[in-house]
Parts: structure tokens; sequence; C-alpha cells
């Protein structure tokens, strides 16, 4: 059983028991969140897409707070002595799906 889902307008394929790395959500270590934005939906061989995939996902958060790579975004011009660095670190959340319903 596996179900697609979108989260902060990223789509991601999941199952139960899996531990996931989505965009930052509020709550706490031990917080149980459930996500309806189903897109797409397998249960026994019977796959539903769309409107008609009526399912909810129950999580919860692993870790809060997490925070990804460090990328970096240099802007130069040559012979004008013009130069810019500015770089960030997306924040994300660990997830565990414990059911899919």
């Amino acid at each position: 059983m596996f179900a697609v889902i979108k989260i902060a307008g990223q789509q991601f394929k999941v199952q139960t028991g899996q531990n996931l790395f989505v965009p930052h959500i509020t709550g706490k270590t031990g917080d149980k969140v459930e996500f309806s934005d189903i897109l797409m939906f397998e249960n026994e061989g019977k796959l539903t897409i769309g409107g008609d995939a009526k399912a909810t996902v129950k999580a919860e958060i692993i870790e809060d707070t997490v925070k990804g790579d460090k990328v970096i975004a240099f802007k130069m011009k040559r012979r004008k002595g013009f130069r810019k660095k500015h770089g960030h670190r997306t924040h994300y959340t660990q997830i565990k799906v414990t059911e899919i319903i």
C-alpha cells in the first residue's frame, strides 16, 4: 500500500513505516500530523487517482528542525568590481509515516 501526497507544493510517495524529510512543518517532536491532500492511492492492487482518492496519511514528527545542505548564490560582473554572495540552508522536518487510512 502506498500513497502520493502533496506537502508544501511538493509530491512525496509514502508507505507505512517510512521516514521522510519534508519542508518545515510547525510542531514539536512527538506531535501527530495528518495529510489529506492525496493525489494517488494504491490499496491491494487497486489504484485510485485524483479526486476519487479518499485517504488520510497519519505521521509523527521525529525531529522538528533539520537544516539542509548550504546553497550559495554568487553573482559577479567582470571588470566592474561587483560581487554578491548569498547563502542559505533550507529547514526540513523529519517525519515517520505511521498509517495510511
